[in-house]
């Protein structure tokens, strides 16, 4: 079963990419919405205990989270530690329940994944990306976001030039959805031709 690794930095577009992928019928799993999930779950005992007053109603608050690790730099590493052993044994369960299903391909979003090594983990990948101009104005456009907050997360981000010179695919979102949508399907189309062609013998 071939991995696929999507990726792209805060605005780029990667989460209406991966709904596209979704809409051709690759299984997806979501590392943002697994986390969504983890705070209102098994995470939340852990966070609290490293961020007090992080919870609220037994999930963890984001904004004060956010507000918590803006004051405190070694934040998220510790953060890291908590989190993503979690999100992993969940990638873990999805590849598991999908390779068992004989599915040829899934996707797996990742936010961070050169950031984090995941892209050792997947066969190929696929980054997402636009102009800068497009990603700042998407950005700025979201509730609460300010310029210090944007700059902050990407800071936290590999330049999305050398994303794009280690990406398998590129998509370029800056020219509309149907033209993200085309590119999904086409970059799909020459992923089974490779797997057709057993280029991929040991996914």
């Amino acid at each position: 079963m071939l991995k696929i690794g999507l990726t792209g930095s805060i605005g780029m577009g990667k989460s209406t990419t991966a709904k596209l992928f979704a809409e051709a019928g690759i299984p997806v799993n979501d590392a943002d919405a697994v986390v969504h999930d983890l705070y209102a779950g098994e995470a939340v005992p852990a966070v609290e205990a490293e961020f007090p007053g992080s919870t609220k109603n037994g999930a963890v608050d984001r904004a004060e989270l956010a507000r918590l690790l803006s004051v405190r730099p070694d934040g998220f590493k510790a953060l890291e530690a908590i989190v993503h052993p979690l999100v992993r044994q969940r990638e873990t369960m999805f590849l598991e329940k999908h390779r068992a299903a004989g599915v040829s391909m899934v996707l797996l979003d990742i936010p961070l994944l050169f950031e984090t090594g995941g892209n050792t983990r997947v066969d190929l990948t696929v980054v997402v990306s636009c102009d800068p101009q497009i990603q700042k104005a998407r950005v700025l456009a979201r509730p609460g976001m300010t310029d210090e907050k944007f700059n902050m997360i990407l800071s936290r981000q590999m330049p999305d030039a050398e994303k794009r010179a280690r990406a398998d695919y590129i998509i370029d979102t800056g020219h509309g959805i149907e033209a993200a949508k085309a590119r999904v399907n086409e970059i799909i189309a020459d992923i089974k031709d490779r797997i057709g062609k057993g280029d991929f013998r040991n996914a």
